[in-house]
């Protein structure tokens, strides 16, 4: 008897996965001969996906230059004009020796005058003007906290002016905390309308098969059965949605990169676009094969359950 139980167990779970790769293949041969409906729908799909996900990746290649940026922060320190170029030389190997200091640059007022000569093209305006109004300048790299670094700096009896800008990098964190909320929104509604898309397709082949469908339900066929190929279909749109909406982001990545090297390079940076790495790729496609799939089920299981027969 234990035997007969298990021998019918094996036939079930043989039955169940002979079943499984049966819809498995027969969905892929319906996407297939089906070509001009599977580009409507996957390349409807795909824009809906890039939108948001090319948003994202915009956002935190702004963030990475911005981190770039902020830990590359130099404070400005202008000593007062009557301070002498061997204070200022002391001043620097003092502040070279603490801890909460990278780099301390020292430009005297003959460099500070060379270079405002050659950058701003005054330099007959500038020849005129007798002696050099300009102090002793260091440029200091903070190690640690910038804002406490400058509170310190500022304190120095030596210190005219302390110049840095921090109210920018506020203010493009609230722009980026507020861009990936708009990410996540635009995520959700496209991704209901990447939804509303495979499931409309997956309605449209449920409806060409509502004969079989219901020549299955009299034979006693579970809703199961008959919405597996549906929900196998519904992933593969997705799963080929996500991989044309990865192959959009990287020929746009491809079409941007050397303008913006140029430009980058024009600045003295070496910034780079990031794209997706083989980890946040393989999400993607997860996330769209299972979007496709939660879309063709809503609709097979709306449709299963007006169409079952019901019994008298």
């Amino acid at each position: 008897m234990n035997e007969l139980r298990e021998a019918r167990a094996r036939s079930g779970i043989g039955t169940w996965f002979d079943h499984h790769l049966y819809s498995f293949l027969a969905s892929l041969g319906r996407v297939v001969r089906k070509p001009w409906s599977t580009v409507l729908t996957v390349g409807v799909m795909a824009l809906a996906l890039a939108l948001p996900l090319g948003l994202w990746l915009v956002l935190q290649n702004v963030e990475r230059f911005a981190g770039d940026v902020e830990r590359s922060r130099q404070i400005n320190l202008f000593l007062k004009p009557d301070v002498g170029l061997e204070r200022a030389r002391t001043l620097t190997e003092q502040l070279r020796g603490r801890g909460d200091v990278a780099e301390v640059v020292w430009k005297t007022p003959e460099q500070g005058l060379s270079e405002l000569r050659q950058r701003s093209g005054l330099g007959e305006a500038i020849a005129s003007v007798e002696g050099n109004p300009l102090p002793s300048l260091l440029v200091v790299t903070p190690k640690g906290d910038e804002t406490l670094l400058a509170e310190s700096l500022q304190a120095l009896p030596e210190t005219d002016l302390v110049q840095r800008d921090a109210l920018w990098r506020q203010r493009l964190d609230g722009w980026l905390r507020f861009g990936n909320r708009v990410a996540w929104v635009l995520a959700a509604l496209l991704g209901l309308g990447a939804l509303l898309v495979v499931g409309n397709t997956v309605r449209l082949d449920i409806q060409s098969r509502s004969e079989e469908i219901g020549v299955l339900q009299l034979l006693g066929a579970t809703d199961g059965f008959i919405r597996r190929p549906f929900l196998y279909l519904g992933a593969w749109y997705g799963l080929a949605a996500g991989a044309l909406a990865l192959a959009l982001l990287a020929a746009t990545d491809f079409a941007l990169r050397m303008p913006l090297a140029t430009l980058a390079q024009s600045y003295g940076s070496q910034f780079a676009l990031s794209g997706f790495d083989l980890r946040q790729a393989a999400i993607v496609l997860l996330a769209a094969t299972l979007l496709g799939w939660l879309g063709a089920g809503l609709v097979a299981h709306h449709f299963l359950r007006q169409t079952r027969p019901t019994e008298t």
